[in-house]
């Protein structure tokens, strides 16, 4: 197959490598908003060169991959579709909620594939719990805890346009522990420090946040998150039912110093980048996405899926900003 990749940063060109290797794609069609970028990427991965994201999807590819900015997003999925074409998007959807839930309708509506960026979905150990939770060898689920620490904070640049650490960071985890669970988040309490760098506080955004989330069977989960964990990038999840309790993310590079006597666990030197981290997902994601080009298989991340989470991480943005419990109903209805 043919596919067009837009949007050549730092996931852009990591995307890049891994589809100019992969099996199923003959040839890749690249461009960037800046020429050079274009050309050492189209260079580097054998791809070829368009001048814009109209010419790339003019050109006859079977599909588009989108990682440019945010603000670009539904514009350029709805050039996709309106090319008739599945399109692969970088989360999220939009920055703004009800431009989200338009283009969701507009994507369904169509009825054509839209595979949206949430790469744990991929990683062995999370998909590993899933099957965990579906298999009922867990028993009922009551308790979920998803951590995702950052070694450092992004530029004061990108803080600015974040949206906030829920809408950023936090996303991960609400997807994760609604698609791990299979259960839809019905309340959602958040609470924050923006203890660091000054510019979390000038953007009414924190630096580390809690988040607890009710499920519609009564389970809780508690997401926690934070910029600032100096001994690498941290992604672990748990779960505990009445059956069993199991862990994804616990291995010999998880970034934790043990203090138990004798213990000498984790072995290896910590992942200190999320690329590092999620490398399998990220592939894997992608070889999925082929997959639903080539009618083999249906997307494993709708719109619909990223529009849930983007009604979680609203709700918890307007529960720290109000230091309240939030509905899913409140923000979905505004």
């Amino acid at each position: 197959m043919r596919l067009g990749l837009i949007g050549l940063g730092r996931i852009g060109s990591f995307h890049a490598d891994t589809l100019s290797q992969l099996p199923a794609v003959e040839s890749l069609v690249v461009t960037d908003a800046v020429p050079a970028v274009t050309r050492a990427v189209a260079e580097r991965v054998g791809a070829q060169v368009a001048d814009s994201p109209e010419s790339l999807i003019g050109s006859g590819v079977d599909a588009i991959v989108i990682a440019a900015a945010t603000n670009a997003h539904t514009e350029l999925i709805r050039a996709g579709i309106d090319a008739g074409i599945p399109v692969f998007c970088e989360k999220p959807l939009s920055g703004d909620l009800s431009e989200a839930a338009e283009i969701a309708r507009y994507v369904t509506d169509s009825g054509i594939a839209v595979q949206v960026g949430y790469p744990r979905r991929f990683d062995p150990a999370f998909s590993a719990a899933r099957s965990a939770v579906e298999s009922g060898e867990l028993g009922w689920v009551h308790t979920v805890r998803s951590t995702t620490l950052d070694p450092a904070p992004a530029p004061r640049e990108y803080i600015q346009t974040s949206g906030g650490i829920f809408r950023d960071c936090s996303v991960h985890d609400f997807d994760t522990v609604r698609w791990v669970t299979g259960r839809e988040v019905v309340e959602v309490y958040a609470t924050g420090s923006a203890r660091g760098a000054d510019f979390f506080a000038e953007f009414g955004d924190v630096a580390t946040a809690a988040t607890v989330l009710t499920f519609d069977d009564g389970a809780t989960a508690v997401v926690s998150n934070t910029r600032y964990n100096p001994r690498g990038y941290d992604v672990r999840l748990e779960l505990h039912g009445t059956g069993d309790s199991v862990a994804a993310g616990w291995s010999d590079t998880t970034p934790l110093r043990n203090l138990e006597p004798g213990v000498s666990w984790p072995a290896g030197p910590p992942a200190t980048f999320f690329m590092d981290r999620l490398t399998r997902a990220f592939h894997a994601e992608l070889q999925a996405f082929t997959e639903v080009v080539a009618g083999q298989r249906n997307s494993p991340c709708t719109v619909d899926d990223a529009l849930a989470v983007a009604f979680i991480a609203e709700a918890a943005t307007l529960s720290l900003q109000e230091h309240r419990p939030v509905q899913i109903d409140e923000v979905r209805q505004s």
